[in-house]
């Protein structure tokens, strides 16, 4: 069974390759003839590719090209390749500026992926390897991009009830979350402290693409020891400063922002 699956999997990837010779739409029996497959087979592919948007039949020739979805998931990974490109310079400076770990994560679900890091340069520092998923509501990178959710999407993480706590600091009641998240959107800035781990604090602030949409967050983290009131918000107003910083490279403007961002003045 796993087997068979497998092979259906295989052969449905095939089928989406096969459309990257860019015609402007292939027929079943020209498709079954390239892969070598059966044509009721190549069909039967082809009407769940379509039911998942994957791909879509031209109504006048009857042939098929990708759907919709792939050029959204093309343009996710666009996003992911030019943010990663776009917060290299950005983190460098930032890590100079605060001396602490720099990251760039974004949502995946429930949780924040990180995509970027830089190490922190003093011998105390916390290890986050590239990669890691965390949930969302106990990080400070979490809460910028669950405040900035189109709102139906918030509201619906936010009723589904109480969240897991992760430390006796997390917030976890929907109403609570709901009002620090409103303040995120207010201040421009977010933060963290013994939320997700004891003894560990973070800040965080958006960045956003040229649509003027949040498609990631950059974030400071240190020990709690080295995060007092006063450098926080100047921690808050250099991370605010990347956050724009990394959007310009992505092809945001602040004359067409509709969010303009606090410059966490305190």
């Amino acid at each position: 069974m796993g087997d068979a699956t497998l092979s259906t999997v295989r052969n449905a990837a095939r089928v989406l390759k096969a459309f990257r010779t860019r015609e402007e739409s292939i027929g079943v029996s020209e498709l079954a003839r390239r892969l070598e497959l059966g044509k009721s087979n190549v069909h039967r592919l082809l009407t769940t590719l379509v039911s998942e948007g994957l791909v879509e039949q031209d109504r006048r020739s009857g042939g098929y090209r990708l759907g919709i979805v792939m050029f959204e998931l093309g343009e996710a990974v666009k996003v992911h390749l030019d943010l990663h490109a776009a917060a290299g310079p950005v983190l460098v400076r930032l890590r100079e500026q605060t001396g602490e770990s720099s990251q760039v994560g974004v949502l995946d679900g429930d949780e924040v992926v990180y995509v970027d890091r830089l190490e922190s340069a003093y011998s105390l520092r916390l290890f986050t390897e590239t990669g890691r998923r965390v949930p969302a509501h106990g990080t400070s990178s979490g809460k910028v991009l669950l405040a900035h959710l189109p709102e139906p999407a918030r509201e619906a993480y936010l009723s589904r009830g109480p969240l897991p706590r992760l430390t006796p600091h997390t917030i976890t009641a929907p109403d609570a979350l709901r009002v620090e998240l409103a303040a995120v959107r207010d201040r421009g800035w977010a933060e963290a402290i013994n939320e997700r781990e004891i003894g560990v604090a973070s800040l965080a602030a958006p960045v956003r693409d040229r649509h003027d949409e949040v498609v990631a967050a950059v974030s400071i983290g240190a020990p709690v020891s080295r995060f007092g009131a006063t450098p926080r918000r100047r921690v808050a107003r250099a991370l605010v400063e990347a956050g724009e910083a990394i959007s310009r490279r992505l092809g945001w403007s602040p004359e067409t922002s509709a969010h303009p961002d606090s410059r966490a003045g305190g």
